[in-house]
């Protein structure tokens, strides 16, 4: 490709309006440009990229033995009210009416769809096990879109669904395409890792995994041990659970009220008392499917929504409002606490290890020390309601200690179970003759997020720097003045030879001056650059990876090895 022909209009300054780096780089670099917020058009170089990351993806789902299909988009909004996600998917689910005004909305995944598809076709446990796929736009109508292709309105997505008649079938299914994407994100040159996860709106009865690029701009935190594999999103992430106290070996003090004017929140606790956070027991009040429900925590420690959500099994949770709170415990917010509630109380594994504490007096202005949990909260419902720490121990090996790092999702697998199945009655006759619903799994990938993901880790202050396997073209080509001939001829004579063994050249044939070249080249980032300049009579040209710092003076063939190797 001649340079002189591509639109690859480059910029000198960052755009203002990005933040991340990787959205600065496709801008600067010419890869998309915005048309509206969260939505992006695909120049030619973008495209080449994005192409190569589908082509990756299919592969390897055509290795596990996936079959690619392509669903609609516009969706009958009916299928989402069978499964029920009309509702409870919220704002970001794109809703629209036709002229008959039926209602339809842009999917922002394809649950339904499949299940309705694989409901009409499959009838048989002979036909299972089954797994289909697409690559596909998506639409969300995210309420803050930001960070370029990381969190977009359109976005580009991998979307496979596994049918099989048993959870043992379901298993191999979903081993087969976590497989699949170790080997996927590995080929695309992502530092990645699988971590448990929750399986938010998606749902299912069963184990999901989030696979997360590392990298600071991420917006999950992911707690890794130090010693052993385990990691998880922190909305997941477990530790060890301490030994509660035994009551027996501990001096029992009657309970003692202070005084503490208006002196609600933690921080302000401990610069009172002198003590530190920890010493305190932080009662708040959350109301689940419409009933009150406290939870205690140390005092500093956080509950974990998400968790205290799947213990209660509710569908709908929220923190007390100032009403609600003083209605329950009978003081405003920031004096309840756990001692004389009428309320079912959870108190985490963490708290219940504390010695004593302090704690709401359940009265405005007052709070009582010498709270013992193993006396005083003798029928609270012991559990793992709060965020892991950093430093916390591993809940899988008995040494390591959890660290935090900051992660960008780019492929999620859910074991759905029967989930959707049931809601839109997709079922089969066993090999028994009975009727039973199929058991599904889910595994998503954000191809164009996977995009920005690598372009976090791969660059530097003079731009991108490709892995291999995705870069737009494997070899540029630069002649210092395309005016000069003897140059050109030799550009051109090297462009052949490298395109007739199988590699993708881009030729900067442009009137420009050799900065301006060398400063795009660098910006663009394509894996290897061929200089052509003052030595082209001789044969002779300035060979250089874009990952290192000094470039090799070779001949024509030594050139074209080095560039096949």
């Amino acid at each position: 490709m001649r340079q002189s022909q591509l639109l690859m209009p480059t910029l000198r300054e960052v755009p203002s309006e990005a933040e991340a780096a990787s959205h600065q780089l496709m801008l600067r670099a010419g890869l998309i440009r915005q048309l509206a917020a969260g939505i992006y058009t695909y120049l030619p170089l973008g495209r080449r990229v994005l192409r190569k990351l589908e082509q990756i993806v299919r592969e390897e789902m055509d290795h596990a033995g996936a079959q690619e299909v392509l669903m609609p988009a516009l969706q009958p909004a009916e299928l989402w009210q069978q499964s029920g996600r009309y509702e409870d998917y919220g704002p970001e689910l794109v809703r629209l009416r036709d002229r008959h005004d039926r209602e339809f909305t842009l999917g922002p995944t394809h649950e339904e769809v499949i299940t309705a598809l694989v409901r009409g076709e499959v009838s048989s446990y002979r036909q299972l096990p089954l797994t289909l796929y697409q690559i596909q736009t998506k639409f969300r109508d995210e309420k803050r879109p930001r960070y370029g292709l990381l969190r977009g309105r359109e976005f580009l997505m991998k979307d496979a669904y596994s049918f099989d008649e048993d959870w043992e079938g379901l298993h191999r299914s979903y081993t087969s395409m976590y497989e699949a994407y170790n080997r996927i994100f590995t080929r695309c040159g992502l530092y990645f890792r699988p971590v448990e996860a929750d399986a938010g709106s998606i749902g299912g009865e069963g184990g999901t995994h989030e696979f997360m690029a590392l990298a600071d701009i991420g917006e999950d935190t992911i707690a890794v041990c130090t010693d052993c594999s385990y990691a998880a999103n922190l909305e997941k992430a477990e530790y060890r659970i301490d030994k509660r106290v035994d009551v027996i070996s501990i001096q029992q003090q009657e309970l003692k009220r202070h005084h503490t004017p208006d002196i609600k929140k933690i921080d302000q606790l401990s610069e009172w008392f002198g003590l530190g956070s920890n010493a305190f027991m932080k009662t708040l009040i959350y109301v689940a499917d419409g009933k009150p429900v406290a939870v205690i925590v140390r005092g500093d420690h956080e509950v974990n929504e998400i968790k205290l959500k799947n213990v209660l099994a509710a569908k709908a949770l929220e923190l007390a409002d100032q009403e609600t709170t003083e209605c329950v415990t009978g003081a405003p917010l920031g004096f309840a606490g756990p001692i004389g509630l009428s309320m079912p109380i959870l108190a985490d594994y963490a708290l219940l290890a504390m010695k004593e504490g302090i704690a709401g007096a359940n009265e405005q202005d007052y709070h009582v020390a010498h709270v013992i949990p193993s006396v005083h909260l003798g029928n609270a419902q012991a559990g793992d309601y709060r965020n892991a720490v950093e430093g916390d121990g591993c809940p899988r090996c008995e040494q390591g200690r959890l660290t935090f790092h900051r992660g960008i999702e780019v492929g999620h697998v859910f074991k759905l179970g029967t989930k959707y199945s049931e809601a839109l009655n997709a079922k089969f006759l066993n090999a028994s003759g009975v009727e039973q619903p199929l058991i599904m799994g889910c595994y998503g990938i954000g191809v164009s997020r996977l995009l920005s993901a690598v372009l976090e880790q791969h660059s530097d202050s003079n731009g991108i720097i490709w892995p291999k396997s995705i870069a737009p073209y494997h070899v540029h080509i630069v002649p210092v003045s395309s005016k000069d001939q003897v140059q050109m001829d030799l550009a051109l004579q090297l462009a052949a030879s490298l395109g007739e063994a199988g590699l993708e050249v881009l030729l900067d044939d442009r009137d420009e001056r050799p900065g301006v070249k060398f400063k795009d080249s660098d910006l663009i980032g394509i894996p290897l650059r061929i200089v052509v300049g003052k030595h082209a009579a001789e044969g002779i040209v300035e060979v250089k990876p874009r990952n290192e710092l000094e470039s090799l003076k070779l001949n024509l063939e030594e050139a074209i090895a080095f560039a096949k190797k």
